[in-house]
């Protein structure tokens, strides 16, 4: 895997577009100038988060007893349902229930943007080529500032592209993500299969 395609990938697993309408309805009732700080922080928690599951994530891995292949079934479970909401969100939103007031790491940092799958998918990547981890460190970096100018930029793409373009993106990242499980579950099933 190059570090464009993990880019790429982990771009799709933090899946901006479809966090537009979520964090616009979290930050709403907050002054611009507040938002724009709570939305840094999150995305800066996140970006914590992920980084700490990349480089240690195998250690926690050896810790539990978990081989990879475990990870790997898992991770594309967890992805294939994330995706299947985005295809097909209940009516309370991909999320559920937005509690009231500031947050504060949930719902934005955790899980919306540094989500269970996202999780996996970087502790995959740090333990299946730990040589590389400044090559995924780099990956993550490109696609959580994708996802930051993204986020920043949520109002204006809001209302520049409304909310049915906006729909139908999170429906293709859905599906794309979909297509990923799949082969996250292929991959982990074949490897299990191997040993």
């Amino acid at each position: 895997m190059t570090i464009a395609s993990a880019a790429l990938l982990l771009f799709l697993i933090l899946d901006p577009l479809g966090n537009i309408p979520v964090f616009l309805s979290l930050l709403r009732g907050l002054p611009l100038r507040r938002q724009r700080i709570v939305l840094a922080r999150e995305l800066l928690i996140a970006l914590g988060v992920l980084m700490a599951f990349l480089w240690c994530g195998k250690y926690a891995l050896e810790l539990m007893h978990l081989r990879q292949e475990s990870v790997s079934i898992a991770g594309g479970i967890v992805l294939f349902l994330i995706g299947i909401r985005m295809i097909f969100p209940p009516p309370e939103g991909l999320m559920g229930e937005i509690p009231d007031g500031e947050p504060f790491i949930v719902p934005m940092a955790i899980p919306l943007v540094a989500g269970p799958s996202g999780m996996a998918a970087v502790i995959l990547m740090g333990s299946n080529d730990p040589a590389r981890l400044g090559d995924w460190s780099l990956a993550l970096a490109i696609a959580w500032a994708a996802t930051a100018v993204i986020l920043f930029s949520a109002t204006y793409l809001y209302k520049w592209l409304g909310m049915r373009v906006l729909t139908a993106l999170e429906r293709l990242m859905g599906m794309l993500l979909v297509a990923i499980s799949v082969q996250m579950l292929m991959d982990g099933i074949a490897s299990f299969l191997a040993h």
